[in-house]
């Protein structure tokens, strides 16, 4: 009777479930980490595009310029204050080349406004070549945010959780600026009708710079976010745009929610495809796109808009 297993004690079997169900749980909050950095810059993406019809192909830019900037600006006055300046000079920058030139290709053939961003992309690319070197730069974790969240047998970084919180604050207050307050209205109202807010004169002009900023501003604080994680290194846009450009085709144009589903969506998928069949996890991403375009070809939410005339 010696041998017997004693009641009450998991046998192997049982052990090696749990510990399957914990990593699995890890690479789900793994992947809405993933879908959540996704969705700051998606999000800016296509208020963008649904208010002044231009696809910024610059976006992952300003994504890389957050980055760089909270490396440049920790250095001088700490990790907090970068924290907080770093994403409002990103906002300023895109407000400010919106004044000067997005306005330009609001009536535009929309191939220029492609050509224009796309070659804006690669001057920003470039002069953070320059300016910074070709060469990764390194930039950890602060000592704050190191350890681990232990819930029983799951733990996860704490700074990972730092970064989910962060994000939903943000969608959660452009979501109430959008929805709740008296510019929210007029940028929904300039979405879908805006010849009748210009007749009740309104000018769409300073509201599209301000959209400009706050989507932008998104992308920058996703780079800032991300900047100890994934590196900072010159090309880091062009990596993450192709994504997030998927997550707003699936999401559905001028759709909040839509962009906010999907990118939950492909985080979690891709985050689960990296853990049982890690060859296909970025391939998910574009079957998955391809299987909603097929089944409904405006996207999971996607809403009818008119462009900004």
């Amino acid at each position: 009777m010696c041998g017997a297993p004693l009641r009450g004690r998991p046998g192997l079997t049982e052990i090696l479930v749990a510990i399957e169900l914990i990593f699995i749980l890890q690479q789900v909050a793994n992947g809405l980490l993933l879908g959540c950095y996704y969705l700051l810059i998606a999000l800016g993406l296509s208020i963008i595009f649904s208010l002044g019809g231009v696809v910024n192909l610059a976006h992952g830019a300003f994504y890389a310029i957050g980055a760089y900037a909270m490396v440049f600006l920790t250095e001088r006055i700490g990790y907090a204050g970068a924290f907080i300046v770093s994403p409002i000079v990103v906002a300023l920058i895109g407000m400010a080349v919106e004044r000067l030139f997005l306005r330009r290709f609001y009536r535009a053939d929309p191939v220029l406004s492609l050509l224009f961003t796309f070659a804006l992309a690669m001057v920003i690319e470039q002069a953070l070549r320059m300016v910074f070197g070709a060469s990764p730069l390194s930039f950890s974790i602060p000592e704050f945010a190191t350890g681990q969240l232990i819930i029983g047998e799951f733990f996860y970084p704490l700074y990972r959780v730092g970064m989910l919180v962060v994000a939903i604050i943000a969608v959660t207050g452009t979501w109430y600026l959008l929805n709740r307050t008296p510019f929210g209205k007029v940028v929904r109202a300039g979405i879908h009708d805006p010849d009748m807010v210009r007749a009740l004169g309104i000018s769409l002009s300073p509201v599209m710079t301000a959209v400009c900023g706050i989507g932008i501003g998104l992308a920058g604080l996703s780079g800032v976010l991300l900047a100890p994680i994934t590196g900072v290194q010159p090309a880091m846009g062009q990596e993450i745009l192709t994504a997030a450009f998927v997550v707003v085709v699936i999401g559905g144009l001028g759709s909040f929610w839509g962009v906010v589903l999907a990118a939950i969506l492909v985080g979690v998928i891709r985050g689960l495809t990296s853990y049982f069949y890690p060859p296909a996890s970025e391939a998910s991403l574009y079957l998955l796109m391809l299987l909603i375009l097929v089944l409904r070809p405006r996207g999971l939410m996607g809403e009818k808009f008119e462009r900004l005339e």
